[in-house]
């Protein structure tokens, strides 16, 4: 009920425990804030598989006993074909406000947004901006590529420590309806070609399973396999006795040649996209806040925590998209801090 992964093969597991970043004292969450009160219309989140990276609206109907709340949905049904809203009980991470919507917005390449498809809000990026006010919208998520009006997108936003980032500068109208889903057009699937792909080439190898997602692990391509898939072997990642290097069988939507090297040289900025090197892996955030010394907080959307990090142990995160590397969110970045 939206854009997820084509079918593929699941990664087994790695020997290692799951890297998921741990919280840290004065992680930015919601706290009960004052958005939080029965009757007040919400956003929410999930960590259900197929959903991440998405946000519906719904509305709280009651708080409940350790800072849990009950919430209906606005257009999810309890049962297929019911008319009946499906009601759930969730906790605080889950929760932010109603982001107010954008008035006026020339949406362009670089662009992160959130698209309206199948009743929700999902995240990604603008890769092509077509004529007729049309824009191609990439999915991290699903490595898929999908085509929107300008009516069915917004600029993405963070809901952090009770503020929305980056903030609203537009004046604001209070009467928006929820939009109804859009017609899409497919395109073509963002994954990687053989002929990209060689053996003894280093790669990075990306995992679908629970608690890696948003993590690329360096590896080494073993054997070209044919039919979209390869053998690879990890740089860092062991097999379950300890005693060899992991091998591992991926398919096309799951590898990416290494990615090129962006120097740094001063100091990464507020709000710069990154890739943290955390546990083996690196994984995808945000900085939202720049210390002394070249240190970072780094926040992690998928798991909504924060962690500090050194200056060495970040990269500028870019996107393996039809055979190049972009910067999904460097245009946008650059207006707000600028």
């Amino acid at each position: 009920m939206a854009p997820t992964p084509k079918s593929k093969p699941k990664p087994k597991p790695k020997s290692k425990p799951k890297p998921k970043p741990k919280p840290k004292p004065g992680s930015s969450s919601p706290d009960g804030s004052a958005f939080l009160k029965p009757g007040t219309a919400v956003e929410v989140s999930s960590d259900d598989e197929g959903f991440r990276g998405s946000w519906y609206s719904g509305t709280i109907i009651r708080r409940l006993a350790n800072e849990r709340l009950l919430v209906e949905y606005d257009n999810l049904m309890a049962e297929e074909n019911g008319s009946k809203r499906l009601r759930e009980i969730l906790g605080l991470r889950h929760l932010r406000p109603l982001p107010p919507p954008d008035t006026l917005r020339d949406f362009k390449f670089g662009d992160e947004v959130d698209a309206f498809h199948n009743d929700g809000w999902w995240e990604g990026h603008i890769t092509e901006a077509h004529e007729n006010d049309t824009f191609a919208v990439y999915f991290r998520a699903s490595r898929e590529q999908l085509v929107f009006p300008k009516d069915q997108l917004r600029l993405h936003r963070e809901w952090l420590n009770h503020n929305w980032d980056p903030p609203i500068q537009e004046p604001q109208k209070q009467d928006e309806e929820i939009l109804l889903a859009p017609n899409v057009e497919r395109q073509e699937s963002m994954d990687v070609k053989e002929d990209e792909i060689g053996i003894g080439k280093w790669v990075e190898v990306s995992s679908d399973e629970d608690g890696f997602g948003g993590a690329w692990f360096s590896a080494t391509v073993v054997e070209v396999m044919g039919n979209g898939k390869f053998l690879v072997e990890y740089k860092n990642l062991l097999a379950d006795d300890d005693s060899h290097l992991l091998r591992e069988e991926v398919d096309a939507l799951h590898i990416r040649p290494y990615p090129s090297d962006i120097y740094v040289a001063d100091r990464f900025r507020l709000l710069d996209e990154v890739d943290a090197l955390y546990n083996d892996g690196w994984w995808v955030g945000v900085i939202s806040k720049v210390l002394p010394d070249s240190k970072y907080i780094v926040y992690f959307r998928s798991s909504n925590e924060e962690l500090e990090f050194e200056h060495k142990q970040l990269r500028l995160h870019q996107d393996w998209i039809s055979g190049k590397w972009i910067m999904p969110s460097k245009v946008w970045m650059n207006e707000t801090i600028a």
